[in-house]
């Protein structure tokens, strides 16, 4: 099964840009459950969010949060972002075109990661897990939400069937676990909970160690 490169990644989302919304609220409800506003209500601080897609975790950032960079290879889905981010009034959003695997910002400068529904995308959700960990300062959190293999023997079947196609037309890798990425970048997962249809959705709070 071949690997999208980045560009094909982006193409494929500058395409679905206009729907993107319409289609993963549609999966959330019926199938992942409502995991965003959970890992936005753990968001402290300076907060980077990668593959920030159409900004659809914008409005639930709180009080809590001080600035907010999002990051995404697709410029259709930024459009969509930045047109939110307008809408909501949210002056201290700053979206950026970019790669998640090489991100242009200083070492140990944010105090939260976010990702929601990223990693079943990215080419190295290593990469991204190692460039997370650069940025965050000692004790910063990495929080996120992510479909992968359902608790279900029969889901799991299921998903391997459909995961070819998926990468093929999507780019979406249907049975990646996101832990190991975390721990085997040098984060300690201090939540974890399977929910979602089939437990295919992950929620998850890990955090830098001091």
């Amino acid at each position: 099964m071949k690997q999208p490169t980045s560009e094909q990644i982006a193409a494929i989302f500058d395409k679905h840009a206009p729907t993107y919304d319409q289609q993963i609220g549609w999966f959330e409800r019926v199938v992942l459950g409502d995991a965003r506003v959970w890992v936005i209500s753990q968001a402290r601080g300076r907060v980077v969010e990668i593959a920030v897609g159409t900004g659809l975790n914008l409005p639930h950032y709180g009080d809590d949060v001080d600035h907010i960079t999002g990051i995404d290879i697709s410029p259709r889905m930024l459009e969509v972002a930045e047109r939110r981010a307008r809408a909501l009034g949210l002056a201290r959003a700053d979206l950026r075109l970019g790669d998640v695997q090489a991100i242009d910002l200083p070492d140990e400068s944010v105090d939260t990661v976010v990702s929601t529904y990223t990693f079943c995308t990215i080419p190295d959700p290593g990469r991204a897990t190692a460039e997370a960990f650069r940025l965050l300062v000692p004790g910063g959190r990495f929080v996120l939400a992510e479909h992968g293999p359902s608790t279900s023997l029969l889901g799991r079947a299921a998903m391997r069937a459909m995961q070819p196609l998926a990468v093929r037309f999507c780019a979406d890798h249907l049975l990646r676990d996101p832990v190991p990425y975390l721990k085997g970048a040098g984060f300690v997962v201090d939540e974890q909970h399977r929910t979602g249809r089939a437990g295919i959705t992950f929620r998850i709070l890990a955090h830098k160690p001091l």
